[in-house]
């Protein structure tokens, strides 16, 4: 992957041309329900039941774990995973307890989804191979990922914030369009506006990527999604633990993310995080690969 920055042979008192950018703006379309060749899937026994998941790169190389969020699954990062696989990592993915495939493992009967069921999962599946690893947590998962750092931070050795939170408490009170209502709403209301906002494609996405989103439904368990929305509601305040810890951490984030650019930046800044916005929405993974890659690439080797 190269992404280095360098001048126009035409335009030589140009500005410089962002490879990575380049090759973010001409991504086609493909079938998102498609994992990236060679990789490897695999059931994990997390705590919670068995989790899809699957691995990508060399088992012997340096570990990324890439966490999706509510309503995701592995399958957000089959364009991200190569550019890290290819770099030199072993990148590795599963799908969240009720979500997608992994939707037969949750809270027990009677018992709701709690954040230490998350936690717990997480922490399993960083256990179980070569640690620290670099760990990314998607939107919810960012929260899920900071209380894993908070409890165990020997398994990480970087933490990158996509999309995450950036505020404690009641998160949905600044987002766009649904922030002042949401202290009114019931989660499972808030649940089902995100919901009908992604099953009509309010976010205008391509035909395949719109495929995966809707064919996700048709097994993710609804009860979960509407019970992290709840645990969201109540996200714990972890910045000061997150400023302690020694290391590395991005917030990146699209300019036209659920949340203001100008809190992402304030979070980064409380948590001494490095801070990377890119023009897209709530899904840089997605819509901005290279450019994610380039900057998580950069935080793993203290280049940043």
């Amino acid at each position: 992957m190269s992404t280095r920055l360098r001048r126009s042979r035409s335009e030589p008192d140009a500005d410089p041309v962002d490879l990575a950018a380049e090759l973010d703006r001409a991504l086609p379309d493909r079938d998102w329900t498609v994992l990236p060749p060679e990789s490897r899937v695999f059931r994990f026994p997390a705590p919670s039941g068995a989790l899809a998941a699957m691995a990508l790169g060399d088992p012997a190389h340096p570990r990324v774990v890439l966490v999706p969020g509510a309503t995701g699954s592995k399958e957000d990062f089959v364009l991200l995973a190569p550019l890290l696989a290819e770099a030199g990592y072993l990148v590795e993915s599963f799908d969240l307890a009720g979500q997608y495939e992994s939707a037969s493992a949750g809270a027990a009967p009677g018992e709701p989804f709690r954040y230490d069921l998350f936690v717990d999962d997480v922490i399993a599946f960083l256990s179980i191979g070569s640690s620290p690893a670099h760990v990314l947590g998607y939107s919810f998962a960012g929260i899920v990922a900071e209380i894993a750092l908070a409890e165990r931070p020997d398994l990480f050795a970087s933490l990158t914030l996509l999309g995450a939170p950036p505020q404690p408490g009641q998160v949905f009170r600044r987002v766009r369009w649904i922030g002042p209502l949401s202290w009114v709403i019931t989660a499972r209301g808030i649940a089902s506006l995100m919901i009908w906002g992604l099953l009509s494609n309010r976010n205008h996405v391509p035909p395949g990527r719109l495929g995966l989103v809707r064919h996700r439904f048709d097994y993710t368990v609804r009860r979960s999604v509407d019970e992290i929305v709840g645990l969201m509601k109540r996200s714990p305040d972890l910045r000061r633990l997150l400023l302690r810890s020694p290391i590395p951490m991005l917030v990146a984030v699209g300019e036209r993310d659920l949340w203001p650019t100008a809190l992402h930046r304030d979070f980064a800044n409380r948590i001494g995080a490095e801070l990377r916005v890119y023009p897209t929405g709530h899904s840089p993974c997605e819509t901005a690969p290279h450019q994610l890659a380039r900057d998580m690439l950069a935080l793993f080797q203290g280049r940043l």
